[in-house]
């Protein structure tokens, strides 16, 4: 006699399946059949002063008026001072320099922080105390002077 093709579990599983699909449709029924007793929802939408919907239309006398030349749309024109906070290039100090190993530190003569540089940043060869410019640029373990050149 052969076996059936089928496993208890499968046909169980099946069961779940069915009855799950079952319920879906009747609550799909149920929810039509509710938005034809309500009725259609808001026919027309309006937003308010506040950016809220509403079933009503707006009061034509709280219109604001705005005059188009007053909108302005650009970016501030920057300051000299405002050059200065947002200028990359930075001034230093070299404090430590192995052109062996090819790395060193230069300290910051604004804020006095310390900052790796590599030879693959460099512009100009530097050896230690000399005053240089550089710009920062994010490394692995921080910020490091890259473009550096001799003062």
């Amino acid at each position: 006699m052969a076996r059936s093709q089928q496993s208890y579990n499968k046909k169980e599983n099946e069961k779940k399946r069915k009855k799950r699909r079952e319920e879906k449709q009747k609550k799909r029924d149920a929810r039509k059949l509710l938005a034809k007793e309500k009725g259609p929802g808001i026919e027309f939408a309006y937003v308010d002063h506040y950016g809220n919907l509403t079933d009503t239309p707006p009061d034509p006398s709280d219109k604001i008026k705005v005059d188009v030349e007053s909108i302005e749309i650009s970016v501030p024109k920057l300051t000299e001072e405002d050059r200065e906070k947002f200028d990359p290039v930075r001034s230093g100090k070299v404090t430590f320099f192995d052109s062996s190993k090819g790395f060193g530190f230069i300290i910051d003569s604004e804020n006095s922080e310390k900052y790796f540089t590599h030879v693959s940043g460099l512009i100009d060869t530097i050896e230690e105390n000399d005053e240089v410019t550089f710009e920062l640029e994010k490394g692995m373990k921080g910020m490091n002077a890259v473009k550096v050149k001799l003062k």
